[in-house]
């Protein structure tokens, strides 16, 4: 098993300019932004046309469901394989046949096909979405190898700030194209930049990840078997119920108001709280703890999203809306910083995956349940699932906080797995976290081939 990094809160600030000028960066990173704003484009595309070709918002949503499920399921898969076999690999089958799969379900939707063939479309359409943010971070980390903690740190600030960007320019995209020429020139501008930017990106060969082919006679892990992996993954799955119970929510409540069109506004208000958290936090030399710093920035989005449902107009919704979004970047940050430390380098990008699908899954939930609440109670009765998702995801960080520790030296489940080149060795002096008292003691050092740096993964 390769070494993982152990969480060492030496601060160090670094800023964006310097996370820029990191050899090789500016290959990945534009065309990466290209192939990830698809991710942001495809469920509204969906909604778009089938809407139009229909006539349903219950089937346009069904469809868009159905996409979204089977892009959170499958992407893991397609970061492990990745993990095993090369990013570039993995992004030349799928992009191809996400072209095909979404040009397939325009095709049948124009054709007002039934929508049990739309839904056979719709989830090879999300299985194959290329898994640029978890390539990219995974790539940062082999790039960051050797540099400060904090600019790990920095990076995946950046990243969740691209991530903040892309969805708000993703659906205006799609919706600006769809609207303007064609319903299916949504999908179709989706298409062609999961091709470009896919193909664009599969081509940065150099700063890629090594592969970590299984070695005969041993068994491949997933990084679903790290307790600390899953534990994430149930807190990203709540904030993804923010997400989806934010968007329904905030529609309902706004056109209830009378003032359709202000949802924008408001919904904007949220991610721009977000973005602005995100590029204050990758900004920050931070002394606390990670795991500290998640449970301190997740609490904080259950305190925002407690006085949701109790806002009595637009201005003040958007206020709330706020505080929950200044949460939400830090939460992300922080959680990808700590999944980085629980898995050895041939389970990264699956790990990564793994919180971005739970995202998705959390998303898909949390707008479904939102939606029937609010058909049955009223709009402000939809922000009960913020509070109610985010709540059970902060009672389960708290009570397993113990499980965000990087495990020492061949005590963790991964040990004797298919991604060991070389034993580590451990470090004469230890690293431990300072302020945190369930952290390691003893750091992993270079050891041969599987040596890695002991750093920090986030700050």
């Amino acid at each position: 098993m390769t070494a993982r990094r152990t969480v060492d809160n030496t601060p160090a600030r670094v800023g964006y300019g310097t996370l820029l000028r990191t050899p090789g960066a500016r290959g990945f990173l534009v065309p990466a932004f290209a192939a990830r704003l698809p991710y942001a484009m495809l469920s509204l595309g969906i909604v778009l046309l089938v809407l139009d070709t229909h006539g349903s918002y219950g089937t346009a949503g069904a469809v868009a469901a159905v996409s979204a499920v089977a892009q959170a399921f499958v992407g893991p898969q397609t970061g492990r394989l990745a993990d095993r076999f090369g990013q570039s690999a993995v992004l030349l089958p799928s992009v191809l046949v996400h072209a095909v799969s979404v040009g397939a379900l325009i095709a049948l939707a124009l054709g007002h096909a039934p929508v049990w063939a739309l839904f056979l479309a719709a989830a090879p359409a999300g299985a194959s979405v290329p898994q640029i943010g978890a390539m990219v971070r995974a790539r940062w980390v082999t790039k960051l190898a050797d540099s400060s903690p904090g600019t790990l740190n920095t990076a995946f600030a950046f990243e969740s700030v691209t991530d903040e960007f892309t969805f708000v320019v993703g659906p205006v995209l799609a919706t600006a194209v769809a609207t303007g020429v064609t319903p299916a020139a949504g999908l179709v501008a989706e298409a062609a930049l999961t091709v470009i930017g896919g193909l664009a990106f599969a081509a940065q060969r150099s700063t890629a990840p090594a592969r970590h082919p299984q070695v005969p006679g041993t068994r491949r892990v997933s990084a679903l078997a790290s307790p600390g992996v899953r534990l994430l993954a149930g807190a990203f799955l709540g904030v993804g119920t923010v997400f989806g119970a934010m968007q329904v929510s905030v529609t309902a409540f706004a056109e209830a108001a009378g003032r359709p069109g202000a949802s924008g506004i408001v919904y904007g208000v949220f991610a721009g709280g977000s973005m602005l958290a995100g590029v204050l936090y990758g900004m920050v030399a931070w002394r606390r703890s990670a795991r500290g710093r998640m449970l301190g920035s997740y609490a904080l989005l259950v305190l925002g999203c407690s006085t949701l449902w109790a806002m009595p107009g637009l201005t003040t919704l958007a206020l709330a809306g706020l505080v929950c979004g200044l949460a939400i970047a830090p939460t992300l940050i922080t959680g990808y910083t700590l999944v980085e430390t629980l898995v050895p380098d041939g389970a990264k990008t699956e790990a990564f995956t793994w919180l971005t699908g739970a995202i998705g899954l959390g998303l898909a939930a949390g707008s479904t349940v939102a939606g029937r609440l609010i058909d049955g109670h009223g709009p402000s009765a939809g922000f009960l699932v913020p509070v109610a998702g985010a709540g059970l995801g902060l009672l389960a960080l708290v009570l397993l906080r113990r499980l965000l520790v990087a495990p020492a030296a061949g005590t963790s489940v991964f040990a004797g797995a298919a991604d060991a080149p070389a034993p580590a060795a451990v470090a004469p002096s230890a690293v431990t976290a300072a302020g945190d008292p369930a952290a390691p003691g003893p750091a992993v050092a270079r050891s041969g081939a599987g040596a890695q740096l002991v750093g920090a993964a986030k700050g």
